[in-house]
């Protein structure tokens, strides 16, 4: 699994609440199509709802693609190669930190076979303040 996410800094547990910007299972993966999950994760921020999907998306998930959220106070705006697939209205209203994983399952895994060594590229990160 590979995820990118904004995670609440939790120096008050209700400062608790997740923006995923981006989650991919590789047995979310087929031909031209990978089911991207996004949303909002309340876990113990009262003033958030639990807003989470997942959304099939024509990409291969072997090339490069930029993910997305524009963060403005009350909405999320995410996209995928600077196309817009979801908006949701509401965000969290304190600092996040940024957080990048791959994450191998061997639950997962055929039985068996090879499992291949998960691997995340990164070209780049950006942020900006808002104007």
């Amino acid at each position: 699994m590979f995820a990118v996410w904004l995670s609440g800094i939790e120096d008050r547990p209700e400062r608790s609440g997740e923006i995923c910007v981006a989650e991919i299972f590789g047995d979310a993966v087929r031909e031209g199509f990978a089911d991207v999950r996004m949303g909002v994760h309340q876990f113990r921020d009262p003033a958030l709802d639990e807003e989470f999907s997942t959304l099939p998306l024509p990409i291969d998930v072997s090339a490069l693609h930029t993910y997305g959220v524009d963060w403005r106070p009350g909405s999320l705006t995410f996209s995928v190669d600077s196309e817009v697939v979801r908006r949701i209205e509401q965000a969290p209203t304190y600092p996040v930190q940024l957080m990048l994983g791959v994450f191998d399952v061997p639950a997962k895994a055929e039985a068996g076979g090879d499992v291949p060594v998960p691997e995340l590229v990164v070209s780049h990160v950006r942020g900006r303040p808002l104007a």
